[in-house]
């Protein structure tokens, strides 16, 4: 059986007349589907699953790591679950791959907030497809610019070479956020 892309789907869809079941089910193929990148499947999360826990509690514990104290802006658990707040997380067959999160900040702007690729999938464009579908889902919102504290040194560098690739310049802090030597500040407009 080959593999049926998107637009197939699509086309089939819209030829065939389908009801009730048939059509939710089609509608959550063409869904996963378009989240699909170089075999990386984005989806959304409620951090229900061990996996994701898991690899929030490895970033916390790397913010932590790598930052002065005092230094730590990531989310925890139940910042992630706030209601201003969406976690996406990328798998790569059934194993879970990278996440990252878009917070609303309520005046037509967003934060990136918990990037994070686990260990095992590092330099496989795991963050920039994370990164890709968080932008697209702040435009599809309205937002009109995306911005992001993170700190400085070694352990911070590919993430900060990811975001400037993608066009994020450093500027101004934002929200609540004050400037330290540690901390720097990125923004993207959309």
């Amino acid at each position: 059986m080959g593999t049926v892309g998107t637009k197939e789907l699509a086309a089939r869809q819209s030829a065939t007349p389908v009801t009730g079941w048939e059509e939710r089910w089609l509608s959550s193929i063409l869904e996963y589907m378009s989240t699909m990148v170089d075999g990386i499947a984005i989806r959304e999360d409620d951090l229900s699953g061990e996996a994701t826990r898991s690899l929030v509690r490895l970033h916390l514990e790397g913010m932590r790591a790598h930052s002065p104290p005092g230094s730590v802006f990531a989310l925890d658990y139940s910042g992630l679950t706030s209601a201003d707040v969406r976690l996406w997380t990328a798998w790569i067959r059934e194993e879970i791959a990278g996440m990252g999160a878009l917070r609303d900040l309520g005046d037509g702007t967003g934060e990136v907030k918990s990037m994070r690729t686990h260990p095992r999938f590092l330099r496989r464009g795991v963050g920039a497809a994370l990164l890709e579908h968080i932008i697209a889902a702040a435009r599809a919102a309205g937002m009109v610019r995306l911005s992001l504290e993170t700190g400085s040194g070694p352990a911070f560098e590919p993430a900060l070479a990811l975001y400037r690739r993608r066009g994020f310049v450093s500027g101004a802090p934002f929200a609540q956020y004050t400037r330290s030597d540690f901390n720097q500040f990125l923004h993207l407009d959309l």
